[in-house]
């Protein structure tokens, strides 16, 4: 199902940190232009950050296309615009006050939604789709939430992505051509099988600062099994230095200690992380952007949440695990609570690793129907069609 308005749909994102909203919206505005033809304008405050996902951005432009969707630098004053026929404000970010008075204006007014953070809460679906109307200006704002239920405006995810990720994964996560460099090349091997034991672990570890990192480490090197670790460059790097005793490295340093060896990446790009993620048997993430694409891996992961005030963070947690482990065998699923919980409590996980790695063949095969799962709901940005369709006739 395909609308194309005639004006494009402006989409605001503020980069807050961590690059997980960049991520987000920059995902949803590709897949709305590519496999929906909607014209997109992404307004963004800080491209600096967003260069980091995609190389190809030029900080120093005010406006920029890729991949069918026109990028604008979101200033103060912002540039003069007319509103396009949908506006979505995306996570938690606030219009300008002259583009919401220029919304006014128009009659009909443009489509307003408020793209909020991903929940598996029960509250979510009973917010999704309601109205917010503006205290002073005939506008109404719609709460549009992310999730995992038909009730709510599901999860972003491409066509195709299933048969292209399962191609990638047939061949072991290694193309026939390539080798590992520190760029984001399409045949980038990230593990070299010249480097890989047989029986090696293939883990990626994308987190915050974690004080459960140097019980982790210590649990990789000290198993029996030969552990392969990839480390992009982010918040995580400081504490993983300081465990081996060195400073902070570059993209490609090595290091090795015992059965563990990490090696450090650049900040990849998204489909390069795809990509990554799909070539490793469990792999570590955080916030929002990169939790929602392990899940897609149909492989194991363990999520780290950004933390919030009151632990609000652990009950999004817990309320996760309640739909994931929903069709898990009871011991597998207190194995899942506890270890995700003491990640996210920073507690130690020496005890608790050993009890994981045994387990991931069964929780290979929950993830793949985890995954399935997912793949046959309706995706997010057809979602957003359906639920705008009524105003662009």
């Amino acid at each position: 199902m395909s609308v194309v308005p005639s004006m494009p749909w402006d989409v605001f994102c503020t980069v807050i940190d961590n690059y997980g909203d960049i991520g987000v919206t920059w995902r949803l505005a590709r897949q709305l232009a590519r496999e929906h033809d909607i014209p997109v304008r992404l307004w963004v405050d800080d491209l600096a950050a967003f260069r980091h996902i995609r190389p190809e951005i030029d900080p120093a432009l005010d406006t920029q296309h890729l991949a069918g969707v026109e990028i604008r630098r979101w200033t103060s004053p912002l540039a003069a615009a007319e509103p396009g026929e949908v506006v979505i404000e995306a996570l938690a970010c606030d219009l300008p006050d002259e583009f919401v008075a220029r919304m006014a204006a128009h009659s009909p007014p443009p489509v307003w939604l408020n793209l909020e953070y991903l929940s598996a809460e029960d509250w979510v679906a009973g917010v999704h789709g309601l109205p917010s109307p503006h205290p002073r200006l005939p506008l109404n704002k719609y709460f549009f939430m992310p999730g995992y239920t038909d009730q709510t405006g599901g999860l972003t995810r491409e066509s195709g992505l299933s048969a292209e990720r399962d191609a990638f994964q047939s061949a072991a996560g290694r193309p026939s051509s390539g080798s590992w460099c520190t760029d984001v090349a399409e045949d980038a091997i990230f593990f070299p099988p010249e480097e890989l034991p047989a029986d090696a672990l293939r883990v990626s570890l994308f987190s915050y600062q974690n004080r459960a990192l140097p019980s982790l480490l210590q649990a990789w090197a000290s198993g029996g099994q030969a552990v392969h670790v990839m480390v992009p460059l982010g918040k995580a790097m400081p504490e993983i230095a300081a465990w081996f005793g060195e400073p902070m490295p570059s993209p490609g340093s090595v290091w090795r200690r015992g059965a563990l060896t990490l090696r450090v990446l650049p900040m990849l790009d998204q489909d390069a992380y795809d990509r990554l993620l799909w070539s490793c048997d469990i792999n570590f993430v955080r916030g929002e952007d990169s939790f929602v694409r392990a899940q897609f891996t149909a492989r194991p992961l363990v999520w780290q949440a950004y933390v919030q005030n009151d632990d609000a963070h652990l009950a999004k947690l817990d309320a996760f695990l309640d739909r994931y482990c929903a069709n898990l065998e009871a011991p597998l699923t207190a194995l899942t609570r506890t270890f995700w919980r003491a990640w996210n409590e920073q507690a130690d996980l020496g005890a608790l690793w050993p009890r994981l790695r045994a387990a991931l063949p069964a929780l290979t095969a929950h993830a793949r129907a985890w995954d399935t799962e997912l793949a046959a709901q309706t995706d997010l940005a057809t979602n957003l069609l359906t639920f705008c369709r009524k105003w662009l006739k």
